[in-house]
């Protein structure tokens, strides 16, 4: 048997049912036999298996049949599970990996679709889900996926990366479809932190539209953001290139371009006057850069790392700083 013809046999489970979850589920569908997706309530986990859409989070979205949803992590992992696509919020990650590691049988393959880390530890997701869960065959899914455009069937794509050659494989044979495109990466590392990194400036790129500022002040911090992201990543052991690629360079340009990133919405409200704890509360779901800001400006801080666009972003959310002085800042610091 082919590699291609056991995961297209294969049974998928996907933990995390909010709109980039549902979207996965969707694109697994059409590359395996069966797909169980685990969502936390059991309200909506009835009107998802009764209408096959998940009006919450991806109301756009028609799932197969294949795709079934539970509240039970026990009901997830029934049976024989190949591979577990991981989608949750980095602040449940360590929680809900130690409830899901005795319902493995340790052959798994998990990759994760997390773009954060653990405050306090700064560990990335794979560091986590390696330590928590009885494999070793852990990966990451990422790079320009806003869910509501690859759920609208727009041409998309995304890199996995895993240090194991068939993590990579598996990634790229149950996700790949005639609009979805796969390229592989052996640089884990560089991969978490760039999607992790974006968020930052996504919210800082809000903020900047949100006070009305042109192309200019985007391109400029684009620009200069990426070489933040560079120094951060090449001293957490990093390859340099990973971003300058589609999930360095690829993902900063989504994210920072509009109001289908969640990060944007909170700077480009946060520059409206909003406070970020009602921001929060309405986004419906989580808006990472917030606290990965915090952490690495720390972080960054106590190690002499550069981090100026970090600093006022972290400023901007957690120091109740206003929009006018954040672009004061910026440039200051710029």
């Amino acid at each position: 048997m082919t590699p291609k013809d056991f995961w297209h046999s294969s049974n998928i489970a996907v933990i995390g049912g909010g709109s980039w979850g549902t979207v996965l589920a969707h694109l697994l569908s059409s590359n395996c036999r069966s797909v169980r997706i685990w969502l936390r309530d059991e309200d909506q986990v009835r009107q998802f298996n009764s209408t096959r859409i998940q009006n919450r989070y991806a109301p756009q979205v028609q799932l197969d049949q294949k795709v079934v949803a539970t509240s039970s992590m026990v009901s997830a992992l029934e049976g024989t599970v190949n591979a577990i696509f991981w989608v949750l919020p980095s602040s449940a990650c360590r929680l809900r990996a130690r409830e899901l590691a005795p319902l493995m049988r340790g052959d798994e393959i998990v990759l994760h679709a997390t773009k954060g880390i653990e405050g306090g530890s700064l560990k990335r997701i794979s560091q986590i889900l390696v330590e928590e869960l009885p494999t070793r065959r852990v990966g990451v899914v990422s790079g320009p996926n806003l869910a509501s455009e690859i759920a609208r069937g727009e041409p998309a794509a995304t890199v996995v990366a895993s240090e194991f050659a068939e993590v990579c494989q598996a990634g790229e044979i149950l996700l790949r479809g005639p609009q979805f495109l796969v390229s592989t990466h052996s640089d884990l590392v560089g991969v978490e932190w760039a999607g992790t990194l974006k968020n930052i400036l996504a919210i800082a790129a809000g903020a900047l539209d949100g006070l009305g500022l042109g192309w200019n002040s985007r391109a400029m911090l684009i620009t200069l953001g990426l070489n933040e992201m560079v120094r951060f990543g090449k001293a957490m052991g990093a390859d340099v290139q990973t971003f300058l690629g589609l999930a360095g360079m690829g993902d900063l340009l989504a994210t920072c371009g509009g109001p289908a990133s969640r990060n944007y919405r909170v700077g480009f409200r946060l520059a409206q006057g909003e406070p970020l704890q009602k921001i929060v509360a309405e986004l419906g779901s989580t808006a990472e850069g917030v606290g990965t800001a915090e952490h690495v400006w720390q972080f960054a801080s106590a190690r002499g790392i550069s981090m100026p666009i970090t600093e006022s972003v972290y400023r901007l959310t957690r120091l109740d700083g206003s929009a006018q002085d954040f672009v004061k800042d910026l440039i200051r610091r710029w």
